[in-house]
């Protein structure tokens, strides 16, 4: 009986501990970091925003007398409500803006037909704002609707505080001094070494390099940020909006412009 059970349990399959504490396929579990707490969802944003391009820095005068560096945010033909999406028809509540009106032959067939679907002429970008709620109007004579043009005037005011989001410059291929701000060798005494990145703690241990560390690569290029930007100036006529500080990328540049995220304001706790 006991050389019977033996076989039989020879023969079972060996669960090892660490098949134990893996999780099982389709499980997913959230880390937050004891600095960071998730109070919101990263992809809502605290209004519905525009799309501008980049023109220049210049510097303007307050009232008080304090000159202040600006950036001029050209706000061209375009803005204009493509689709507004719920959670009814699409799971999720969003407003589509397109931008910049373009010819049909130099956007994907895909885009023209969703555009002529919904009654919109062709345009070169389209962006969603993902909202919490969808608001009835933009103003007193612009509904929420498809085919509306979006109110620069009473959607941005002198004062307000803006997130811009665009591509930084891109730099191309640069040193680890240039891209991450290392110290420079000697350039006498006998050193070799004038811009070179030094040691990389691959030493007797661990034996060798820790991933992450900095070194040599493309620079730039990559999606960054700016919150919290003033709007010094709102001009309706001429189609700018001045904001204080400057944003990312070069002249021309596709920007994304919306209301700032502040905690307890205009976002719940």
């Amino acid at each position: 009986m006991a050389a019977r059970m033996m076989r039989l349990n020879s023969s079972a399959p060996r669960v090892s501990p660490r098949s134990l504490s893996r999780r099982p396929s389709g499980s997913h579990t959230t880390r937050l970091n004891s600095r960071h707490s998730l109070q919101v969802c990263a992809s809502y944003e605290a209004g519905v925003g525009l799309l501008a391009n980049k023109a220049g820095m210049t510097s303007v005068f307050t009232e008080n007398g304090e000159l202040v560096p600006v950036t001029v945010l050209a706000l061209g033909e375009g803005n204009v409500v493509a689709q507004v999406k719920t959670k009814d028809t699409d799971g999720y509540d969003a407003i589509q803006v397109g931008y910049e009106c373009t010819q049909e032959r130099r956007i994907s067939q895909p885009e023209l037909g969703h555009l002529k679907k919904l009654g919109c002429p062709p345009m070169k970008h389209l962006q969603e704002f993902r909202l919490e709620s969808i608001p009835e109007n933009f103003g007193e004579d612009a509904p929420c609707e498809p085919g509306a043009k979006l109110p620069i005037g009473d959607m941005f005011k002198e004062g307000d505080l803006v997130d811009v989001k665009g591509t930084s410059v891109g730099k191309g291929f640069q040193g680890a001094i240039k891209r991450y701000g290392y110290h420079r060798g000697l350039m006498t005494h006998g050193s070799k070494s004038h811009r070179e990145m030094g040691s990389t703690g691959c030493g007797t241990s661990p034996g060798r390099t820790y991933p992450g560390k900095g070194m040599p690569g493309r620079m730039g290029g990559k999606t960054v940020k700016i919150r919290g930007l003033t709007v010094v100036k709102v001009d309706v006529e001429n189609n700018y909006i001045l904001v204080k500080g400057s944003v990312p990328g070069k002249p021309g540049n596709l920007l994304r412009v919306t209301p700032a995220k502040i905690v307890g304001k205009n976002i719940p706790k």
